[in-house]
């Protein structure tokens, strides 16, 4: 029997050249940074292609929203894939976004390309966050992937330098099939503080400056700017209000004025934290977790 499509198209996007963004909500989306970030990209947008949901999510891991009024169930929200089309300022993105999936991931890797393909997309951005040892009173670092040497604007640093291994995304598993299906392919990861335990609306507004930069447009942040001030405000209370976690930052501020980044080994220690410890905050999303908490 041939198999079937894992995705199915709605709408062709009519574009010349799109640049495939892609964020995905769970593993290496700290603070739903990179799902936010795309939301306000998408905002305007339509929806383009849907992937075969019941083939790719566990829903006992990701259930579906159940909406109840006056004791009766009126509706059901599943978790979806989708690929959204969207025009900012002369530039053709399609957004693929939604939870990470459970299943299939190679299967699926080779449908979005095939996808991919058939829309024409010319190169490929993964949007993400790590969770990491620096400050929230600093600018965000932004550490980007790429698939050849020169892809990158200027001013993004390509790393962490040397051989760093963790567990992998399926947003990963994406954008190494494009690079090797010949899609130039990158990847912006911002670096959010790992001890914010919510969402974190300045890492969502860092991303899409970061990829502004490679598209050679300025993209929208829409109200991400001003819910960046307000969660820094609160974080700078709570901060003043602890004295242990004031010293930690005051030590990740150091750090981050020497301009010395977290090394692969750093980020590594952040990571099996992570794993250790779990999100304990289901707003933060997976990436939200560790050691002093605010």
């Amino acid at each position: 029997l041939a198999p079937m499509s894992l995705y199915q198209i709605h709408d062709e996007p009519g574009f010349t050249a799109p640049v495939m963004v892609a964020p995905l909500e769970g593993w290496v989306d700290a603070g739903s940074s990179g799902t936010t970030a795309a939301a306000q990209l998408a905002e305007s947008g339509r929806v383009v292609a849907t992937f075969d949901a019941d083939a790719i999510y566990d829903y006992r891991a990701r259930r579906p929203t159940l909406d109840i009024l006056d004791g009766r169930p009126i509706t059901l929200e599943w978790p979806q894939l989708t690929v959204t089309a969207t025009t900012i300022e002369d530039r053709e993105l399609l957004v693929l976004t939604g939870p990470e999936p459970d299943y299939r991931w190679r299967e699926l890797a080779d449908a979005a390309i095939t996808l991919a393909q058939r829309f024409g997309v010319a190169s490929w951005a993964s949007l993400g966050a790590i969770p990491a040892a620096v400050p929230h009173t600093r600018p965000v670092p932004i550490l980007a992937t790429a698939s050849a040497s020169g892809l990158l604007p200027s001013g993004i640093r390509q790393g962490p330098d040397g051989l760093l291994r963790v567990p992998s995304a399926a947003l990963s598993v994406l954008e190494l099939s494009a690079a090797e299906a010949g899609i130039p392919a990158d990847g912006f990861f911002a670096l959010g503080a790992h001890y914010v335990n919510a969402t974190y609306p300045t890492a969502s507004t860092a991303l899409p400056t970061a990829l502004g930069r490679y598209l050679g447009v300025e993209l929208p942040v829409g109200q991400l700017a001003t819910r960046a001030l307000e969660r820094r405000n609160l974080l700078d209370a709570a901060t003043a209000s602890d004295e242990q976690t004031k010293g930690y930052v005051e030590r990740l501020e150091g750090l981050a004025d020497e301009s010395r980044l977290p090394g692969g080994d750093e980020l590594i220690a952040d990571i099996e934290r992570l794993l250790r410890e779990g999100s304990g905050d289901d707003e933060g999303g997976e990436g939200g977790g560790g050691t002093h908490r605010v």
